[in-house]
């Protein structure tokens, strides 16, 4: 592989040969492969440039300037993709997915100077190192309606993520229609963090969600948290859930933020964690899980279903164990992967497949390294979220308006620098991949998700696609990379954080 610091290409491509020059984007180029990567690609091209592509007719000649766009299973990988740009420019996809990423690439060497628009010349082949490349957006503590999440997954999916994690309930609100149990959505949906409006997807509102993924090649992950984080059943069917139970740093961080310690009953409008359960011995607590997974398995085409498990530090150890194990068990009778935070690994008889989520920091503490082994060991697998890693919600700096500092401050390099597989003591092959979550205890607007998530999320995405020992894997060589997408970012509209330590670029 050659080094890449003149080619604006983030993720690195597993192999790129940078050109000569530029192919010019002059005349009236054409768009040739019956690919819905060609609408997409037009699209995109006319709102970056203004220069308006057209669609070949079906046998036409290659001209000089047109694209290419079409499929070949047979020698290039799933989700991988070739692309040539000289006279023209080819992209050979090994499958949909492959071409395109194939095409967020072309997009990304589509440059402007004094000369006009034209597109820089390479030879790439390339494929993601990880299968599962994930984003998460906590819709609860804030919430944001279907076309936040759609312009969500269109600028995470230009980054090659292909999974979309949503935190659909937590102690501040539930935000998914649920006809069997109604007054999640009539009495816990209307609010958020704080007092600030919520709202909830209704089926209809989910399912196009769910499309609009898909067609980025982007799958859907719905999260339901339990049996912690559940302080919003308990306001609409009271007789689910277990009084709320204190603790000292709730406690503490409640006084020292202003904000309310959660009552019975009443809706939570702090962001304190740890003090609510279901009732964990009662039947009817079962009946609800497995409502609430039934339908949500129903509209998700997806293979996963995620059951939370994190910070139920108000139940026994005992009980804990013996909820995550029926959870999953119901997970996986409605023909799901039950996905779930580390925490679960503890309970020993978790349904065979389960999948961790790691959620520990990049030097594992406590137990947090034996829970999460113990997926692999049921015949599951795990995905890295490291927190002092890969947390959006984390501040870039002391001072960052947005964002927390619970597990560290997060700077560019810091969200660069680290290796998945290097964190636990499991197989390689044991990693599906990673997902950068963005918590939303401080995110009112998108605007502010995108100020926490864009640069970050491109770190990630270079650590979960790219080859660890390639060449041009460095910190140095990134920097420039990522500057080099400012002026994408601008055209689509990215509220970006300019972080000083990027060499950001103007055209």
């Amino acid at each position: 592989m050659v080094l890449t610091h003149s080619l604006p290409v983030v993720p690195l491509p597993a192999s790129v040969v940078a050109g000569d020059g530029r192919m010019p984007l002059a005349g009236t180029p054409r768009v040739h492969g019956d690919t819905p990567s060609a609408a997409a690609l037009i699209e995109a091209v006319r709102r970056r440039s203004g220069i308006g592509l057209a669609s070949a007719s079906p046998g036409s000649a290659v001209e000089a300037g047109d694209v290419v766009l079409r499929l070949d299973a047979g020698t290039v990988p799933s989700e991988g993709y070739r692309l040539r740009t000289a006279e023209h420019a080819e992209i050979i996809g090994g499958d949909e997915a492959g071409v395109f990423y194939g095409v967020q690439t072309l997009l990304q060497l589509l440059r402007e100077d004094d000369s006009g628009w034209g597109v820089l010349r390479a030879e790439i082949e390339d494929a993601p190192r990880f299968g599962y490349r994930g984003v998460m957006l906590d819709v609860t503590r804030h919430f944001f309606n279907v076309d936040e999440v759609i312009a969500f997954i269109d600028r995470t999916s230009a980054l090659k993520f292909n999974r979309l994690h949503l935190h659909l309930s937590d102690d501040q609100g539930w935000r998914i229609q649920i006809d069997s149990w109604p007054l999640l959505t009539e009495r816990s949906s209307a609010t958020a963090a704080n007092g600030d409006p919520g709202g909830f997807y209704t089926k209809d509102d989910y399912r196009r969600i769910v499309e609009h993924a898909a067609s980025r090649h982007m799958i859907v992950v719905p999260e339901i948290d339990l049996p912690g984080h559940t302080h919003a059943i308990g306001v609409a069917y009271p007789e689910l859930v277990e009084a709320p139970v204190m603790n000292d740093s709730l406690v503490a961080e409640s006084a020292r933020l202003g904000q309310p310690l959660p009552v019975a009953g009443e809706t939570y409008l702090g962001w304190g964690v740890g003090h609510s359960s279901v009732r964990i011995r009662e039947e009817r607590t079962y009946d609800f899980v497995r409502d609430v997974v039934s339908e949500l398995a129903e509209m998700t085409p997806g293979p996963y279903i995620h059951v939370g498990g994190d910070e139920s530090l108000g139940t026994t150890q005992e009980d804990f164990d013996h909820f995550v194990e029926r959870a999953t068990a119901i997970v996986t009778e409605a023909g799901k992967i039950p996905v779930a935070w580390h925490e679960v690994g503890a309970a020993a008889g978790i349904a065979e497949g389960t999948i961790g989520q790691y959620w520990g920091m990049t030097v594992p503490s406590g137990s947090h390294a034996e829970e999460a082994a113990h997926f692999v060991e049921r015949g599951g697998a795990l995905i890295m979220s490291a927190a002092d890693a890969t947390y959006l919600d984390m501040k870039y700096t002391p001072d960052f308006p947005l964002g927390l500092t619970w597990a560290a401050i997060i700077d560019v390099r810091s969200a660069y620098e680290w290796e998945p597989t290097a964190v636990l003591d499991v197989p390689d092959s044991a990693i599906l991949g990673i997902e950068t979550p963005l918590w939303s205890e401080t995110t009112r607007t998108m605007d502010d998700v995108e100020q926490l998530v864009f640069p970050r999320a491109a770190c990630q995405a270079e650590v979960a696609w790219s080859p660890k020992d390639a060449a041009d894997r460095t910190w140095e060589s990134f920097r420039e990379r990522l500057g080099s997408l400012a002026p994408l970012w601008k055209a689509e509209g990215v509220s970006y954080h300019p972080a000083p330590e990027i060499p950001w670029t103007e055209r």
